[in-house]
């Protein structure tokens, strides 16, 4: 029987949630829109890639080595709303009832426990991490960032929200091509020379998207760009030569650990029930009715494969 690990972008998928589904509360009037959006990519999820092992990873409060790095990482971003930052302690509520582990480490953003867990799930089995040898690995997140993990030989892909919350698209190599002009091993050039708004950092100034994919098209890396630089027209060289510390910093920036010192348990991301008694016990004090009775279907669905299976 083939094995495949699914891991979720907690942040990623609860704020897309947020903003794509309009406010929805508790009988007790709390905010839970969010939780509700989690849970239904949960669902399709199952339904669309059918996974054998769960995880999600969330991010933490404290500082990570990025802000340590560059103090104005991030820093332009507004203070989550209170609305959202209140439901992740129900969206864990969820998790554990559910029996799908959470990750996340101090220090770390979830982009990097995700690129760990992936880069674990795919290891040497002769590695000193206990390791069920999954035949695929799929990454549910909203993050572009996150490309960078993707890895057709080693069949790790990632499933992306196109339009609100449920319209994704499962990337691969070629989708990332076509998606940001580079593949998955060239997205950490890409953002080391032409930086990340979002992240609030900025590559080398005056480098484009279009500039930066022609320079990777030729050169490959950004490491080899600035070994070719005498190759270069004037004004580019010269941008690139007074961008050096700030490229430098931005592929730092950009690229995800994939050895974060985590604790992990992959035989535990396969013990996970979606439909248990404590899940139905958990959406009547959240009010999922339609949820409710799309986990009972979901549950029946998976139980019904299971004993096909053994005949």
């Amino acid at each position: 029987m083939s094995s495949k690990l699914v891991i979720i972008d907690g942040n990623a998928i609860m704020h897309r949630a947020f903003h794509a589904i309009p406010p929805l509360t508790t009988p007790k009037g709390e905010p839970i829109n969010a939780v509700y959006g989690l849970t239904s990519m949960l669902l399709k999820v199952i339904g669309e890639i059918k996974p054998t092992h769960f995880a999600v990873a969330f991010d933490r409060k404290e500082p990570t080595f990025r802000q340590k790095e560059l103090p104005t990482y991030q820093a332009q971003r507004p203070p989550m709303a209170s609305e959202l930052s209140c439901q992740f302690e129900k969206a864990r509520e969820f998790l554990t009832a559910a029996g799908i582990p959470v990750y996340s480490k101090a220090g770390f953003e979830a982009d990097d426990v995700i690129g760990t867990l992936a880069e674990q799930a795919t290891k040497n089995p002769k590695s000193e991490i206990r390791n069920p040898k999954f035949d695929g690995v799929v990454i549910v997140t909203g993050d572009r960032d996150q490309l960078q993990l993707i890895d057709d030989k080693l069949n790790i892909k990632l499933y992306m929200p196109v339009a609100g919350i449920l319209n994704a698209k499962l990337y691969g190599e070629v989708d990332t091509i076509e998606r940001m002009g580079v593949p998955p091993t060239q997205i950490v050039d890409l953002k080391a020379l032409t930086g990340d708004t979002s992240d609030n950092y900025f590559g080398v100034p005056g480098i484009g998207p279009k500039t930066a994919i022609n320079l990777l098209q030729c050169s490959r890396t950004i490491e080899q760009i600035y070994k070719d630089l005498d190759k270069l027209p004037g004004k580019l060289r010269e941008k690139l030569e007074k961008g050096k510390k700030s490229a430098d910093q931005s592929y730092f920036l950009a690229t995800i650990d994939r050895n974060v010192p985590i604790d992990i348990d992959f035989e535990g991301m396969g013990k996970w029930n979606i439909a248990g008694q404590n899940v139905l016990n958990l959406f009547e004090e959240f009010g999922f009715k339609t949820l409710t009775k799309r986990i009972q279907d979901v549950g029946r669905k998976i139980e019904e494969e299971k004993q096909g299976s053994l005949f």
